[in-house]
């Protein structure tokens, strides 16, 4: 009996040990794993999400910022700014971040992921009416690896979003979450709406800004921007450019500087002043550019008596078939045309509509 007894307990014994070697692949579970990286086993979407941050880490970048300012002692000297983040764009070493990182900055330091040397870097140009920004290496590394532009036109609500970034000076962090909304509206740092922004719930924090904004098939689908939050925190709602917008802004900063970008040649009031005459809807001329097409098409801008008092000019009220009724109108509905393209434009003069048409030119 005893025995008995002794033989049961081993062959237990035995069946434990036996289990406990098995493989991880071979341990029974409700949600098999599909694939083993390492040692360790990952479901899909993990094992997505280390797939996509492994092959972008090393494209993503620390941008640290100085500027000049005045000591009592030592005079002129350099002195941090700033920090955030920023993405290889191509192979020849140009890094695109946001505009309002890099904003105000005298000298631009870059990391890389893995790499304890710093590289310097020059601004190539800057759109702060998209808040994009291109930098330069004046020295690049040994191996570069640029980013792979994707689509924004074609995003999805709830479609999955990874966020690399440097928050808080804090080496490339990772978030994820899906895109939330689409189609957003965003006050930009030049003064005008930055139009399509991507609204997502991946955690974006200070310093996040000017990181890639991923999908799942590691393409980029935005630059990471802004939050909405009273404390200044992520707080589940950030913001990101398109990368169709960065696509058409960034060839034209590497090859001019700047963006080419239509006029009509006019100053427009401010919206908030044009409330002040009881103007509701259009863009009404302040000013008119010497020799523009909008001076030599008849257009008139405000006049100013002899007494001070001001008269208004012409009020721009469609631009072809597109309705004009705030500066944001005009200024995203000229991004449609080239330079040269002739447009109609329909105003209203002492309460009588008119239309004339003109040649866009390049602005100034």
């Amino acid at each position: 009996m005893r025995m008995s007894v002794l033989f049961l307990s081993y062959l237990i014994s035995f069946n434990l040990c036996f289990a406990s070697a098995q493989k991880p692949s071979e341990i029974t579970s409700t949600q098999k794993p599909n694939k083993i990286i390492g040692k360790s086993p990952f479901l899909e979407d993990e094992r997505n999400t280390i797939e996509v941050v492994q092959n972008n880490v090393n494209s993503v970048v620390f941008i640290s910022t100085t500027q000049l300012a005045q000591n009592w002692i030592y005079g002129t000297v350099e002195v941090p700014r700033g920090a955030g983040s920023g993405f290889l764009w191509d192979n020849q070493g140009h890094i695109v971040t946001n505009y309002h990182v890099v904003d105000g900055a005298e000298s631009f330091i870059i990391t890389f992921q893995g790499d304890n040397k710093e590289y310097k870097a020059t601004l190539v140009g800057g759109e702060p009416s998209k808040d994009i920004a291109v930098l330069k290496l004046e020295k690049t590394p040994t191996k570069l690896k640029a980013i792979t532009p994707g689509s924004s036109k074609d995003l999805i609500v709830g479609q999955k979003t990874i966020a690399i970034g440097n928050p808080f000076g804090l080496d490339h962090t990772v978030t994820s979450g899906i895109v939330s909304a689409l189609g957003r509206k965003i006050e930009g740092v030049g003064g005008v709406k930055i139009y399509d922004m991507i609204q997502t719930d991946a955690s974006i924090n200070q310093g996040n800004s000017g990181g890639p904004l991923l999908n799942s098939a590691g393409e980029l689908i935005g630059m990471n921007t802004v939050i909405f939050s009273t404390s200044g925190s992520s707080a589940g709602i950030g913001f990101a450019v398109p990368v169709d917008t960065i696509s058409q802004i960034v060839p034209q900063l590497i090859k001019y500087g700047k963006v080419t970008r239509p006029g009509l040649g006019i100053a427009p009031l401010p919206d908030e002043i044009k409330m002040r005459f009881g103007v509701k809807k259009g863009v009404v001329i302040a000013a008119l550019e010497e020799d523009g097409p909008a001076e030599k098409s008849g257009l008139k801008g405000m006049k100013r008596d002899i007494r001070g008092r001001y008269y208004l000019g012409d009020i721009v009220t469609k631009i072809n078939n597109d309705e004009i009724e705030n500066f944001d109108d005009i200024f995203h509905t000229l991004e449609k045309y080239k330079v040269g393209d002739e447009v109609k434009v329909t105003y209203l003069r002492d309460g009588k509509e008119k239309t004339i048409s003109l040649k866009l030119y390049q602005l100034k």
